[in-house]
């Protein structure tokens, strides 16, 4: 009897230290192709952003229509190189999480509720032909509902006109405020405008735009029964363009080329 119950419990054991080894190994086999998987994903929101995504064009040879730079929130200054990192896999969320390459953000300033942002960033810039700015490609994040939604905005070449929003990831209601993803209301943001006399003025308002309203330009339709959501995404426009976001950055652009 006792033989019995140890050939059960080695049995057991084996058939457990076989399958975790199994899950374990498709685990570690796997991991580059999620990454990848991953990072395909975000590029292709960033191509939507910017308007030049298609689907029959592998995402790599899209990708080269546009140049990362980085961006030191600090200065404002766009630049190639910081410390040996490959800008192509930089992720600012990722260390917006490290002690050393981020800071906290004073309470009363973290509108958006991330609480750290990195102290580099990156965005994208796509040029023409004769290499002038058609479109800059900025990250933004902030709190909804539930969590943070991550994201990318287009503005155009006059550093004050929206060209795209995509969000790539977020913990939004369906039906609700995961109605970011819808693209009628993506759409709606196409034309509006961020700054008046350098003052943000973007926003997502309760219920529909009135065009008649002398501030409809800056005005987006509110999502329908996700008024946190909403005003999340507010306060991520206001806080990514403002003195602790990308401001900095689209004024040396607007003002040195």
């Amino acid at each position: 009897m006792n033989d019995s119950i140890i050939k059960t419990l080695v049995v057991s054991f084996m058939v457990c230290l076989f399958c975790s080894l199994i899950v374990s190994y498709a685990a570690v086999s796997l991991r580059e192709t999620q990454n990848i998987n991953k990072l395909n994903d975000q590029r292709i929101k960033i191509l939507k952003t910017a308007s030049i995504y298609k689907a029959n064009i592998s995402i790599e040879e899209q990708f080269l229509k546009l140049t990362p730079k980085f961006v030191n929130f600090s200065s404002g200054e766009l630049f190639d190189e910081y410390e040996g990192f490959d800008i192509d896999m930089y992720d600012p969320v990722y260390f917006s999480k490290q002690p050393k390459y981020s800071t906290p953000i004073p309470s009363k300033e973290d509108i958006a509720v991330i609480k750290n942002k990195e102290n580099i960033g990156k965005i994208y810039l796509l040029k023409n032909q004769n290499n002038q700015l058609e479109k800059i490609i900025l990250p933004i994040r902030g709190y909804g509902l539930w969590g943070i939604l991550y994201g990318y905005i287009a503005i155009d070449s006059d550093l004050n006109t929206v060209r795209g929003l995509e969000f790539y990831a977020h913990k939004e209601t369906p039906g609700l405020g995961a109605e970011v993803d819808n693209p009628k209301w993506k759409a709606l943001w196409d034309g509006k405008k961020i700054y008046k006399d350098e003052q943000i003025q973007l926003k997502v308002i309760k219920g529909k735009v009135d065009p008649s309203n002398i501030l409809a330009e800056y005005q987006v339709d509110g999502l329908s029964g996700a008024t946190l959501t909403s005003r999340g995404v507010t306060n991520m426009i206001s806080f990514w363009f403002s003195d602790s976001g990308y401001k900095e950055t689209l004024m040396k652009l607007k003002y040195d080329g």
